[in-house]
Order: structure tokens, then C-alpha cells, then sequence
């Protein structure tokens, strides 16, 4: 009998060791494929270029980018030869009138806020994972630890500190509300600038408190049509998660260790402040390479890593989770 547990254990330790290593073998090839494919060279270029010296091409690109709609003036821009410094000049009268012409107040709305940005920020605003990692490599690899070791404070440090450009527009992919806007606007920014409802605030809050690693999911499936492979990625990492939080939980409570939760919460508050600040001060000094690598690999490797833990938690349920 204790033979043939044995046996079993194995075959199913042999089992998850080949889906680990089927896995593996796909997050390296779709690791290949974007240092391969040049998919983040491609993004460096607008958001690490001044506006000022976009060429009329590129201005063509950055209109593109805003929306199925922007087609209809395409052309337009093209036989202008618009270039970036052409570009900072144009208001709402111009863009009304010919050779623009665009009628559509809600798309002169469009234009002018994402146009607003990109004055204020000098380059073009990130549009996706690759072109916001580009213009925000230390930010891009904190969140995406920050959020796997601790959700909540992470949120909460974000509401604190980054509120508009990054609570916001990821509270609306959430949770999203009833538009207090034209429907037909078709900018993400003018979407996620808004105030939240009281309804959306509601929603958020269940969520972060009872499940914030859905809230992670629900932002990734929301970007499913850019990201189609990491978007994948994150969703199963964010349910892995989930599940090893509640493991975790479920063995708090039948070992009687509920009362020992605020000294953990405690001490998870400590390891995660001081981790931030050792971050915060070592970051200047890390190499471009190693910072790519790390990234890549929470990205990529952490799922899979985690499925191992999951497996273990789901056979062995008094495995202490790392």
C-alpha cells in the first residue's frame, strides 16, 4: 500500500515536472521572439524621442495610435507633411477647419488631450506593457514584484503617491463606470481621468480586500488584444496567487493562528518597506541588463514557479508556501 502511494506520488511529481518543463520551453520562446523581433526596440522610439524632432512618419504613427477612428484623417496629416514641431501648433481652430477637418467634436477632443500630453511630457505617453517599461524601467520592475509580493500596499502606495497616472487609469480598467462622455471619444485617456463613482469605489474596494489579485487579472484581460501571450501570463500568475493566498489563510485558521495575524501583517509591513527603500537605493546602480533579465523573469518564470507551489500546497497541505 505505502509502495504503491509512493509510486503514485512519483508519477505525479514526474507528470508536473514535464508540464514545468513544456512551460518553460514556451515562456523562453516567447522571450526569444520579443529580444529576436525587436518589439521593444520598436517602442523606444516616440516615448524616448522630443516631439519637437518627430518626423511627419512618426507623427502619423502617434495619430494611428489613438484609435480606429484616427484613420479618417490620416491622409490628411500625410499630404500636410506634418512633422512634430507643426504638429505642437495645431489647436482646435486649425484641426476644425481644412485641410484637417475634423468635425467630429468628440475626435478634436481626442486630438487635443492626447496632443496635451504629449506637450507635457515632451514624447509620446506609453501606449502599452513594452513602451511603458521603455520610459519607466525601475517603476515597471517594482510594480511587477511589489504587486506579486503585496497587492494591497502596493494599490494603496499607489493611490498615495501615483494617483492619476497609474491608480486611476488601472481603477477604470477594474472596475469600469457609466461614461460621463461622448461614447464616440475614443481616447483611453480622457476614459480614465475621470473621477470614479461611488459604485466603482465600491466594487474596487470588495475587491481589494477580499481579492486583490483578480483586480490584476481583470487589468491584464482588459490588454488582452495587445499583450496576447503576457497578458496570459499575468491571468495565471494573478489565479496562482490567489490560490496560495488562500492556503495560506485556510492554514492560519485550522492551526488556530488567527490571533498571530497582526504580528505577520506587521512584519510583512516591515519586509516590504524595507525591500522598497533598498530598491529605491540601489536601482541608480544595477546594470540595464540585469534589470531586463529580473523583469523578464517575474514576468515569464514566476508562473511557472508558482504552479509548483500550488501543486505542492494542493498534495502536501502542511507545506509552508514561500
Amino acid at each position: 500500500m505505502g509502495r504503491t502511494r509512493t509510486n503514485h506520488h512519483k508519477g505525479a511529481g514526474f507528470f508536473f515536472s514535464g508540464v514545468l518543463t513544456a512551460l518553460t520551453c514556451v515562456a523562453v520562446m516567447v522571450l526569444v521572439y520579443h529580444w529576436s523581433s525587436g518589439v521593444v526596440e520598436r517602442h523606444d522610439s516616440l516615448i524616448n524621442k522630443p516631439v519637437s524632432h518627430w518626423t511627419p512618419e512618426e507623427v502619423v504613427s502617434w495619430l494611428e495610435h489613438l484609435g480606429p477612428w484616427a484613420q479618417l484623417y490620416r491622409e490628411s496629416f500625410q499630404q500636410e507633411n506634418v512633422n512634430g514641431r507643426l504638429l505642437l501648433m495645431l489647436g482646435d481652430e486649425e484641426l476644425l477647419k481644412p485641410p484637417y477637418s475634423i468635425e467630429n467634436q468628440a475626435h478634436r477632443r481626442a486630438v487635443l488631450a492626447e496632443l496635451d500630453r504629449v506637450k507635457a511630457l515632451g514624447v509620446k505617453p506609453p501606449q502599452n506593457l513594452w513602451e511603458y517599461k521603455a520610459a519607466n524601467a525601475g517603476k515597471s520592475l517594482f510594480l511587477l514584484y511589489a504587486l506579486k509580493r503585496s497587492p494591497r500596499l502596493t494599490l494603496f502606495y499607489l493611490y498615495l503617491f501615483d494617483y492619476s497616472e497609474t491608480f486611476l487609469p488601472f481603477l477604470h480598467t477594474c472596475c469600469p463606470g457609466i461614461m460621463h462622455i461622448d461614447q464616440s471619444v475614443e481616447s483611453s485617456f480622457l476614459k480614465t481621468q475621470l473621477e470614479p463613482s461611488w459604485r466603482q469605489w465600491v466594487e474596487f474596494l470588495v475587491k481589494y480586500i477580499a481579492f486583490p489579485y483578480q483586480l490584476i487579472a481583470e487589468f491584464a484581460w482588459d490588454w488582452l488584444a495587445v499583450h496576447y501571450w503576457t497578458s496570459r501570463f499575468i491571468i495565471v500568475n494573478a489565479m496562482l496567487l490567489s490560490v496560495l493566498e488562500g492556503c495560506a489563510l485556510w492554514r492560519l485558521w485550522t492551526r488556530a493562528g488567527i490571533r498571530t495575524l497582526p504580528r505577520k501583517m506587521w512584519n510583512h509591513l516591515w519586509k516590504m518597506l524595507s525591500q522598497g527603500f533598498a530598491f529605491a537605493l540601489l536601482w541608480p546602480f544595477v546594470p540595464q541588463f540585469v534589470c531586463n533579465c529580473l523583469f523578464y523573469w517575474a514576468l515569464y518564470f514566476s508562473p511557472i514557479i508558482n504552479i509548483d507551489l500550488v501543486v505542492q500546497q494542493l498534495m502536501h497541505p502542511e507545506t509552508q508556501a514561500l
